[in-house]
């Protein structure tokens, strides 16, 4: 009996040690709270019968989990991360052996382009052992171009048990590999608040100024291209057009203006169009808007409105008249012509074609008084005070010395160039209607004046035979054109010269002030106007 207790004795103790050291091994680094006084147990625990030094509890570790270290992937999206924030010194950090002036790359390389990145997003990860590639796409805001989509690489390698960027300018954008560079290109585009008829700018050096406003305006037109190659990766829309048009034709204005060009003297080229009297050209070197509203004496050009007088009171083309050297009026002033030659008896188109003062000074004085000749200037022509665009004006002769220099377009008779075009585009027509530069004619404009169908025929072959056999014979103008040479008397300078006419649907005058003789020196410029065409 006694034997028996000392053996549970022993079994109680072996149990309790047992229990102990399975606590202590269940619960490695555990930290063990102090029972509490009002927790203190009021009796020992009994052994459980069970656990036997034989049989003890089986022990399990519990595994510590080791803090994990960035891969390619995750080195690569927080170099993107501080990219897109801006935060070039965390990208620094992440940077393999970074240069010294990785900041101000970066920092160049926006301003030069005037960009600024808007997004950033990786792509696929592409890895070999210590290196891998990381591609990426961005978008960056050019100023006045817009959105830049760009693609690149990252290029990762271990260093030091860390991944880090590989950086080099081409990480930027591919373009700049190998020192290639990206400029942005600013070129100034015309952006005229005023059109020809054709939607498109005036040419340049038009000479048209003074007659439509903002010809000069501009736009800027950016590109950004890659340097070696010219490759365009981004431009500005195209900006269609958005000026007022007018009736001036570009083709027709570059003409006029270059055919002014290496002129000396001041000039000025105008063209209509024949059937509808819109301005089609106003080239003017003359300044203050003269090509219309300049007063000059026209010459010889005014012998088309003299003969067209002379074929509403009787004669014909064919009709004999005398073109001598010299014409003295009865009791009055003495007219000459310029090659002083005596041609002898011709006929009205001759006389015409070779330009003779003395046949039409004694015409006028013969068939013209009455002032005949002022209303036919007048009337059927466009002289006199009148709302409009061109200035031209004629006045009441108070002797016969001066009916007979109104013949040849001197003493009164006063024109601008947009006159003298407004006749020639009658002749052509057969219809005097005042020049317009709206698609329509204004409610006060003049209303259109027939010459008459033989008066016009007859014009015209005599302004034909002035190009085909007569003073603008040797000035180069093209077939079919037909024109009057003027030159015309100032005081105290030289000669104006013109020359005025029409070809295919043009009419048009040419004038310089103090250039000489219409022959030589305003005819060729015509000829150089119409072969540019």
């Amino acid at each position: 009996m006694r034997d028996r207790r000392l053996l549970v004795l022993a079994a109680s103790a072996v149990a309790i040690v047992a229990f102990g050291v399975y606590g202590v091994m269940a619960a490695p680094g555990a930290v063990v709270a102090s029972p509490s006084p009002r927790s203190t147990p009021t009796e020992e625990p009994r052994p459980d019968p069970r656990l036997t030094l034989s049989d003890p509890a089986p022990v399990t570790p519990t595994p510590v989990t080791p803090t994990p270290q960035d891969g390619p992937a995750q080195a690569g999206a927080r170099y993107l991360t501080a990219w897109q924030a801006g935060d070039l010194a965390a990208m620094a950090d992440l940077v393999a052996d970074p240069p010294a002036d990785f900041a101000d790359r970066h920092r160049r390389f926006d301003a030069d382009l005037r960009a600024s990145l808007s997004s950033l997003a990786p792509g696929e990860l592409h890895r070999e052992s210590e290196a891998a590639e990381l591609s990426f796409t961005g978008v960056r805001e050019v100023a006045g171009l817009g959105r830049w989509p760009f693609t690149s690489v990252l290029r990762l390698v271990m260093r030091a048990d860390t991944w880090k960027v590989l950086w080099s300018p081409e990480t930027m954008h591919p373009a700049l590999k190998d020192g290639g560079r990206l400029v942005l290109k600013e070129t100034e585009v015309r952006r005229p608040a005023t059109l020809t008829r054709e939607g498109v700018p005036f040419p340049r050096d038009s000479r048209a100024g003074d007659y439509f406003t903002g010809l000069g305006d501009t736009v800027l037109d950016v590109k950004l291209e890659e340097e070696s190659s010219g490759r365009v990766l981004l431009a500005s829309p195209p900006r269609p057009p958005s000026g007022r048009k007018t009736t001036i034709s570009q083709p027709v204005q570059a003409a006029a203006a270059r055919a002014l060009d290496g002129v000396g003297q001041p000039a000025a080229i105008v063209a209509v169009d024949i059937k509808t009297g819109q301005v089609r050209a106003v080239a003017d070197g003359l300044g203050r808007m003269e090509a219309f509203n300049g007063l000059y004496p026209p010459g010889s050009t005014f012998k088309v409105v003299t003969a067209a007088a002379l074929l509403h009171n009787g004669m014909t083309p064919e009709s004999q008249v005398a073109c001598p050297a010299g014409y003295t009026i009865p009791n009055g002033r003495s007219f000459t012509d310029s090659d002083g030659v005596d041609h002898g008896t011709v006929s009205l188109t001759t006389a015409f074609a070779l330009s003779c003062n003395t046949t039409f000074a004694q015409q006028a004085y013969e068939r013209l008084r009455d002032d005949r000749l002022r209303a036919e200037a007048a009337d059927r022509f466009g002289f006199r005070e009148k709302p409009g665009l061109s200035s031209c004006r004629i006045q009441p002769y108070e002797s016969a010395d001066q009916l007979g220099s109104d013949a040849i377009g001197q003493n009164s008779v006063q024109a601008s160039p947009l006159c003298m075009a407004e006749v020639a585009a009658a002749v052509a027509s057969g219809v005097w209607r005042p020049a317009i530069t709206t698609a329509e004619p204004p409610a006060d404009s003049p209303p259109p004046v027939p010459l008459g169908d033989e008066v016009a025929s007859g014009l015209r072959t005599m302004m034909g035979a002035v190009v085909g056999r007569g003073t603008a014979a040797g000035a180069g103008l093209p077939p079919d054109t037909a024109g009057k040479t003027g030159t015309a008397e100032v005081e105290n300078g030289e000669d104006h010269a013109w020359f005025i006419g029409y070809r295919g649907s043009l009419a048009f005058a040419v004038f310089v002030r103090h250039g000489g003789a219409g022959g030589a020196i305003a005819a060729p410029i015509a000829a150089r106007f119409l072969n540019a065409l």
